[in-house]
């Protein structure tokens, strides 16, 4: 009978989560009306495409040799720079790309050490600015995700690899590139859906004809035009993208099978010479890149700390309680997904397409859903936060539950029957088998979630009013009403709070890890 009852709960979970995907998307499209794509449609759908496709490529590809640098190599500080590489991928976008216009925009460092050699601006706004900032938002993510692929490689094979005579050439054949393929398609997949679901950061540097996103005509035709039906068709395009991407991401990703290892810390030598110089300049360069935009966001938003006004606090307060509700869901919910699919047996695809599910939509259309949905029997405004809450939840599961499904079919495929044949179910196997092995990446996801959350503009703008504002709509509202000081001053307060709560949730995790 508990059997039966642990094998419903996911199901149920998982039906819905697809029920609250899936009843706004068909509230929008119940108001369409007979449509068609236009030139400037389909080019917008090409451009998505093609700039998600691009960003996605370059960040995954560069993450490769950092992730490859701060795994083989020690030296003092390289926690802290982890951490702190981990942070762009926490701003708010809206932060993040104002950051990057402070370095790379007309005014910024880099074209002002280009004048000093006599050469011309560069532009950072248009479809090379979109990429860039994709890049630097995305990077820290790959980066991650690749190094716990890295640290997930037991210490004794690499200890075999050394008994034996390989080289750098034979190790990363034999052990580093099967966890690539294991690990590379799944953070490819989840940064081409963030992308593909861009939306700050196209309306920022993008917004011109040939830059614009599919996410960012949903807008227009919703703030401006009002026009539901052609929202509709395009949200439904947005979900066929990102439906054939899943496929591809499931198809190509393989078990990487290095089987069980004693949890014991790697004593290798790092392989010096040229190699040791260039994981430095790797390490250095992606350093530079992601720490000189956040540099900038502290230098312009300290002067504004002592302009806040007395709401910012109250918003601030919102938004820490919102993150916090959102993730304890997101963290529980993906942990049981995780562990169902794991185990496999009949209803694993549909649970596992079903996780994935939140990845075709995004903020936007579900705010626009659920507005339709609450208006005609209570106020919208009334449900600010618990909407808010639900829909965060929604939208960072996936990205949890991505990080733990690799490690839980590890951890099953390892210890599952030593287990099972000493009896150890239900709570005594959660807290002695799984918590110990997944506390990792269920620190590092529930970090996530909670920036993530924090950082959040979309369904709150939809919704909210002045009480129930959360910080990031208070940060928007001043820099509209040009209160810039103060808007820097929130924002600075907004990345410390975020960055603050990835840095609890992510240490914990490694604090209390058992490998």
């Amino acid at each position: 009978m508990a059997s039966r009852i642990g094998a419903l709960i996911p199901a149920l979970l998982a039906g819905a989560l697809a029920l609250f995907v899936l009843a706004p998307v068909l509230a929008v499209a119940a108001r369409a009306t007979g449509f068609a794509l236009g030139p400037a449609d389909w080019a917008a759908v090409r451009f998505t495409a093609a700039q998600a496709f691009v960003s996605a490529l370059v960040s995954v590809t560069l993450a490769v040799p950092v992730a490859r640098a701060l795994a083989r190599r020690s030296f003092a500080g390289r926690g802290a720079l982890i951490t702190l590489m981990g942070a762009p991928f926490l701003l708010p976008t809206i932060v993040a790309v104002l950051a990057l216009v402070a370095v790379f925009g007309r005014a910024g460092v880099v074209n002002q050490g280009l004048g000093l050699f006599g050469m011309g601006p560069i532009s950072v706004y248009g479809a090379h600015g979109v990429v860039l900032a994709h890049v630097f938002l995305n990077l820290p993510l790959a980066v991650r995700m690749l190094l716990q692929g890295w640290q997930a490689i037991p210490s004794e094979r690499f200890r075999l690899a050394e008994s034996l005579g390989f080289g750098p050439a034979q190790m990363a054949r034999h052990l580093e590139w099967p966890m690539l393929r294991s690990v590379a398609p799944g953070a490819f997949l989840v940064i081409f859906v963030i992308c593909l679901t861009s939306f700050a950061v196209a309306l920022t540097l993008g917004g011109g004809p040939g830059a614009t996103t599919v996410e960012l005509a949903i807008f227009q035709a919703v703030r401006f035009e009002f026009n539901l039906g052609r929202a509709a068709l395009l949200a439904a395009v947005q979900f066929a993208l990102c439906a054939v991407v899943a496929v591809l991401g499931w198809l190509l990703v393989t078990p990487a099978a290095f089987g069980a290892g004693l949890g014991r810390q790697a004593l290798l030598r790092p392989p010096g010479g040229w190699r040791r110089g260039g994981d430095a300049l790797a390490i250095g360069l992606a350093a530079a890149f992601l720490l000189l935009p956040l540099g900038a966001v502290v230098l312009r938003g300290l002067p504004g700390l002592d302009e806040l006004p007395a709401h910012v606090w109250a918003a601030a307060g919102r938004s820490v309680l919102v993150a916090l509700t959102s993730t304890a869901v997101t963290v529980a919910a993906a942990l049981v997904l995780a562990l169902a699919v794991a185990r496999g047996g009949r209803g694993a695809g549909a649970i596992d397409a079903a996780a994935a599910l939140p990845l075709a939509t995004s903020g936007l259309v579900l705010g626009v859903g659920l507005f339709l949905m609450v208006q005609p029997f209570v106020s919208p405004a009334r449900l600010a936060l618990p909407v808010t809450v639900a829909v965060n939840a929604a939208l960072t599961l996936p990205f949890v539950y991505r990080l733990l499904l690799p490690e839980a079919r590890v951890l099953l495929s390892d210890y599952g029957r030593l287990a099972d044949s000493l009896g150890l179910r239900g709570w005594a196997r959660l807290r002695w088998l799984v918590l110990p092995r997944l506390a990792r990446p269920l620190g590092f996801g529930a970090g996530l979630a909670a920036a993530l959350s924090m950082g959040d503009l979309g369904v709150i703008a939809l919704f909210a009013t002045e009480q129930s504002a959360t910080l990031p709509l208070v940060v928007q509202r001043l820099m509209g009403a040009y209160r810039l000081e103060a808007a820097a001053g929130a924002a600075l307060l907004l990345v410390g709070v975020s960055f603050a709560l990835f840095w609890v949730f992510d240490y914990g995790g490694r604090r209390y890890a058992a490998v």
